[in-house]
């Protein structure tokens, strides 16, 4: 007699080159691979969408800063005779006075606007220190011609006529360090939230030890030789008796 062969359709469990089955591996369909790729590409997605609502936010908030700086920055003085425009005290310090202004506004708005988005948004990440940083660099963009526009007449020759010769009149407001300053708001921003994140941000989790099997209190430390005790009746005597 012989053994009864395995039907072709229904292949040995014992065959080594038997392909895996697809479902509920690390690697196939519904995987705890494929689940883990899922929920990443969904994290990455939903830090994408807080940066970019920062970002819009913080633009807008440039509004903010544009309104303080027309208010707040000196104005310069200047005085026409017919001919030419001068400046009017020609040792004042205005001239720099509206750089100034517009520089610590703009560190006032990147510490305050890096405090909420760590206050509302503990987690941190790359995205959403970049959005910050966007953010203020456009803010700052948009404080600067808004605060131009609200300023003074930006036509010196047509304002010195329109008031006449000998009236004092206001310079227009401008920004004669533009690369460093519209940067300030960035830059604060992003020095104000590292060091919030830093001092109160999320900790990572300390890794726990724990026991070797068998190792109990008081128990035998694993690797060492055995345990030292009382010898048992007999040990150590010789099997001839001396």
């Amino acid at each position: 007699m012989t053994a009864p062969l395995t039907p072709p359709h229904q292949p040995s469990s014992n065959d080594p080159w038997q392909t895996p089955p697809k479902w509920g591996g690390s690697g196939g369909p519904g995987g705890p691979g494929v689940l883990a790729e899922s929920e990443g590409e969904n994290d990455r997605r939903s830090d994408l969408r807080r940066a970019a609502a920062v970002t819009l936010l913080v633009t807008v908030s440039g509004v903010v800063l544009g309104l303080l700086w027309a208010w707040l920055a000196p104005k310069v003085p200047l005085i026409s005779d017919g001919t030419a425009v001068y400046l009017s005290d020609s040792e004042g310090e205005e001239a720099i006075g509206a750089d100034g202004t517009f520089v610590l506004l703009a560190l006032a708005c990147g510490a305050v606007s890096a405090a909420l988005v760590f206050w509302f948004q503990r987690r941190g990440g790359i995205a959403l220190v970049v959005g910050l940083a966007l953010g203020g660099l456009l803010g700052s963009l948009v404080a600067w011609r808004l605060g131009v526009w609200l300023g003074p007449n930006q036509d010196v020759v047509a304002h010195a006529r329109a008031v006449g010769k000998g009236v004092v009149f206001d310079a227009p407001l401008r920004l004669r360090a533009k690369g460093a300053a519209l940067l300030v708001w960035s830059l604060g921003a992003m020095a104000v939230h590292l060091g919030l994140t830093a001092l109160f941000g999320p900790r990572d989790p300390e890794p726990e030890w724990g026991a070797f099997p068998g190792w109990s209190a008081g128990g035998p430390v694993p690797g060492a030789g055995p345990a030292a005790g009382p010898a048992a009746p007999g040990a150590g005597v010789p099997p001839d008796g001396s």
